[in-house]
């Protein structure tokens, strides 16, 4: 017998298990299951929901019970208590619980009480190598239905972490994220927002307000800022405009020895290029650009037109920061709307939402000096 036929003749043997279980019982735990089939719980998580899209069985926390309009092939049920109510849990992974991902976060939370879902929420940090160990610790304490991720995709360990998801067959959406699985480079749901728009929307105001010079500052390298770069890169070739010659800065981080210094000798070769326009992420990094640009006398707007890049904080600076903003809460709300579908129709088509940001104008862009 191949390995092929063995999983196939173990993967029958569960469901018959399983089966036979919810006829006695009208209702089986994935504990029990796992000390009587040997399984992990992952692979029965599996079993259960590709069951349940068959219509066989429902899915509840901890466990499954029998549809109440189905027939399970076996013995009947023996007298049990009703079942616990159906309720599932989704669990969020996202790099960071601070700054840019509450608004998304928010926005989840929001919808999933909609849905009569749970949530269970962690956080990781953009240092994090691999995330296969905290997924791990996740669907290993609770019994989760889909996932929501945000993984770092800039690590060795990335497409390992898009295969471990893969092979979960735990349903899953990625947000602000775009990624693959191999060997045929499928791609993976997700919801992002479109960042080179915002940018392309950055550009273009400043080039309608009369900029010709005009720059771009990014605090790290990161999925978003390489979006942010290739938008703007695009804009600013498609409406004339004059780059720096540096086509873009990449400050340090702000809590670095170094911030300061590099701000610094960024406005000096913008001021050196006659730059007066600027696009700055994200919100701390252009409201530290325009402290720096007032303290050595120049003025902004009149002198420096800077956007920010984010919209978390920028309305609240003096002057108040033209600003491009994601749609974070929507992004939030779009992704569990589609791990809801996906959990219910397993088999439909992969699908990639991309939102847009707006562009809101506030008091630090205005016309160039004449």
């Amino acid at each position: 017998m191949t390995d092929d036929n063995a999983h196939a003749l173990l993967a029958a043997e569960r469901r018959e298990h399983v089966l036979a279980a919810l006829a006695r019982d009208g209702a089986v735990r994935i504990s029990q299951l796992v000390d009587d089939l040997g399984v992990t719980p992952v692979t029965l998580r599996r079993d259960l929901a590709q069951m349940e899209g068959e219509g066989l069985l429902v899915r509840v926390h901890g466990g499954a019970v029998a549809p109440k309009s189905a027939t399970v092939p076996a013995s009947p049920p023996a007298a049990v208590t009703d079942p616990e109510p159906p309720t599932r849990t989704v669990a969020v992974l996202v790099p960071s619980l601070n700054y840019y991902w509450p608004g998304v976060v928010r926005g989840m939370e929001a919808e999933a009480r909609a849905r009569g879902l749970n949530v269970v929420l962690r956080g990781a940090s953009y240092e994090l190598q691999d995330e296969r160990p905290v997924l791990e610790r996740i669907v290993a304490n609770d019994d989760i239905s889909g996932l929501i991720v945000a993984p770092n995709t800039d690590t060795p360990h990335a497409q390992d972490v898009m295969q471990w998801l893969h092979e979960s067959g735990i349903p899953t959406v990625l947000v602000e994220r775009d990624a693959v699985t191999l060997p045929d480079g499928a791609p993976v749901e997700s919801v992002t927002t479109d960042h080179a728009l915002g940018a392309r929307l950055a550009a273009r105001h400043l080039a309608a307000l009369g900029h010709r010079r005009v720059g771009l500052v990014m605090s790290r390298n990161s999925p978003t800022s390489r979006k942010i770069a290739q938008g703007w890169h695009g804009a600013v070739e498609e409406l004339g405009l004059q780059p720096s010659p540096q086509r873009e800065t990449i400050l340090p981080d702000r809590a670095s020895g170094e911030f300061t210094a590099e701000v610094n000798a960024a406005l000096d070769s913008m001021r050196d290029a006659g730059i007066t326009g600027l696009l700055v992420h994200s919100d701390p990094e252009a409201m530290a650009v325009v402290d720096l640009a007032l303290n050595r006398g120049i003025s902004v707007p009149e002198d420096l037109s800077i956007i920010a890049y984010d919209d978390e904080v920028a309305q609240l600076f003096t002057p108040a920061l033209t600003a491009v903003s994601p749609p974070r809460a929507s992004v939030g709300r779009t992704a569990v709307d589609m791990l809801v579908h996906r959990m219910g129709s397993p088999d439909r088509p992969v699908h990639r939402v991309q939102l847009s940001p707006q562009l809101i104008v506030r008091a630090s862009t205005a016309a160039p000096r004449a």
